[in-house]
């Protein structure tokens, strides 16, 4: 579990190498955690021989996070609701949610192993010096 503070240590170097805006940083920050957390818990299953991979790409005002675990995948076209009247009171299940809320986009590929989340406008454009 280590790999959260991890995120969070990455999560805040990048947004302050980059200049993210506190809106995106707070909805990066907490998009990332979910992401991480659900990898390395319902992914690995906690396994600590398995590992979470986390890829940074920047492309203009863009800023993208692939995540990818080494777990079975998941049905992410099927899961649950968590605002749904008998879901509201259960204490999990709200991350692949929250992720496709925050992100701009939020697609699953490899099973759901692998998450890519784009963060759109992210990053101020850089003023051009005429």
């Amino acid at each position: 579990m280590e790999g959260i503070t991890e995120v969070e240590g990455l999560i805040n170097t990048l947004s302050e190498e980059l200049r993210v805006d506190e809106t995106h940083y707070g909805e990066i920050l907490i998009a990332m955690t979910e992401a991480v957390n659900n990898a390395i818990v319902h992914g690995n299953k906690l396994d600590i021989n398995k590992m979470v991979d986390v890829e940074v790409s920047v492309d203009g005002t863009v800023l993208q996070f692939k995540i990818s675990d080494e777990g079975p995948g998941f049905d992410y076209d099927n899961i649950p609701d968590p605002t749904a009247p008998e879901n509201i009171e259960k204490p999990n299940g709200r991350g692949v949610f929250l992720m496709r809320q925050l992100a701009d986009s939020c697609e699953f590929e490899d099973l759901g192993r692998v998450a890519i989340m784009r963060f759109d406008n992210a990053i101020p454009q850089m003023e051009s010096a005429n």
